[in-house]
């Protein structure tokens, strides 16, 4: 590798490879569950300690999903990353790594409907979690009391797309001694600053915009050394949350393309945006002026990124919408290459009552629109076409 600093589109590419003696130049796929030790006393020793190219088990690590997490913790400035079955375990994991009986999370109520259950479960676990209006400091300010474990957000918040003031809620977090935990989804590890603006844990749905396939499920968990070493992969590892080598392999293949792809969707839903608000139609984008934390999405993430949300008002209008839709396809992933829509109110966050969706601004009307690949020219014909 050279000496000086490589650019993350560089690093995406070659940062973790670990060839075997073939020499090979795709990334290896290692199928195995296990491995085999030269002697009783050398599988003594790794079961004792470790080290990062010492491998007892899949669950425990494996050399393609040690790759995959080398080259996630390159990309977002962190010193170590556990790679995991989902995004949600990563959500998971990283805040069951934090939390105690009795301890105390903060976090931004604009989480996805998953996020919210799993800090459900940790209520029945005796973890005193308050949840708050996440672009709102002075509540951060008000809840965020010393001895706060942790706080917990969405950077952009799915589906609303709500932008928080991630150097903002770092700076109340860490006077208190709190990590802040935040995922990181939306805003793309392409877009990220997140350790750079002061969160300490960064977590993702790699099923997103890194496979960005629509092929494999994945997680991860960057952070410090110390935190994925010893807090979060004893429980991952234990609990089966680690992900498969096969899927690390899809992951890893994601992001040598990641880059490319990421920027040509967010240059493309800037235009499906500005011609969607052009026809009437609220749509909530942060790359638009109008958009209430604009501003600060430019200054924190420096794009749009490649999700809209679009109100038309009513259930009956969104389905109506949803139906006539001839390219775009109605799922409920995101960060793919190929556009998709969903109506969260009925899907993604179906399972919440419907005061505490209407809270979130989730409204019967509103319809989640994640740009891929296509030429967005072909996208706005067929979004109009839908409305017309």
């Amino acid at each position: 590798m050279p000496d000086r600093p490589l650019h993350p589109r560089t690093r995406a590419v070659h940062h973790g490879i670990r060839r075997s003696q073939y020499g090979e130049m795709a990334e290896a796929l290692f199928l195995t569950q296990g491995f085999a030790y030269d002697s009783a006393e050398q599988a003594e020793a790794r079961f004792q300690h470790s080290g990062p190219d010492e491998f007892i088990y899949a669950r425990y690590g494996n050399p393609t999903s040690r790759m995959f997490e080398d080259r996630m913790a390159s990309l977002e400035g962190t010193e170590d990353a556990f790679a995991t079955a989902s995004g949600m375990a990563a959500v998971n994991g990283a805040l069951m790594a934090v939390a105690a009986p009795g301890s105390r999370i903060v976090a931004a109520r604009q989480l996805f409907g998953s996020c919210l259950y799993v800090l459900e479960l940790l209520r029945k676990f005796g973890v005193e979690v308050v949840l708050i209006d996440g672009t709102d400091l002075d509540q951060w300010r008000d809840a965020v009391t010393p001895g706060t474990a942790a706080c917990f957000l969405e950077t952009v918040s799915n589906p609303t797309l709500e932008v928080m003031d991630l150097a903002g809620i770092a700076e109340i977090a860490h006077a208190a001694g709190a990590l802040v935990v935040a995922d990181n989804v939306f805003a793309t590890p392409v877009f990220s600053r997140a350790v750079e603006l002061g969160a300490d844990v960064v977590v993702y749905s790699t099923t997103k915009h890194v496979d960005g396939g629509g092929r494999a499920l994945g997680g991860v968990i960057c952070g410090s050394r110390e935190f994925v070493r010893t807090k979060a992969e004893p429980y991952l590892k234990h609990t089966g949350g680690a992900i498969s080598p096969f899927n690390a392999w899809i992951m890893l293949n994601g992001l040598t393309t990641m880059d490319l792809r990421v920027r040509a969707m967010a240059d493309s839903a800037q235009a499906v945006a500005e011609a969607l608000q052009g026809a009437g139609l609220r749509v909530v984008y942060p790359g638009l002026p109008e958009h209430p934390q604009h501003a600060l999405a430019m200054r924190q993430i420096g794009s749009g990124g490649t999700m809209i949300a679009l109100d038309l008002g009513t259930k009956q209008a969104a389905f109506a919408m949803l139906d006539r839709l001839r390219l775009v396809s109605i799922s409920n992933n995101l960060g793919d290459a190929k556009s998709i829509v969903t109506h969260p109110a009925t899907t993604t966050h179906q399972r919440l009552p419907e005061a505490e969706r209407e809270g979130l601004g989730i409204g019967p009307g509103l319809l989640r629109l994640s740009v891929g690949l296509e030429h967005p020219d072909d996208l706005i014909a067929d979004l109009l076409g839908a409305l017309a």
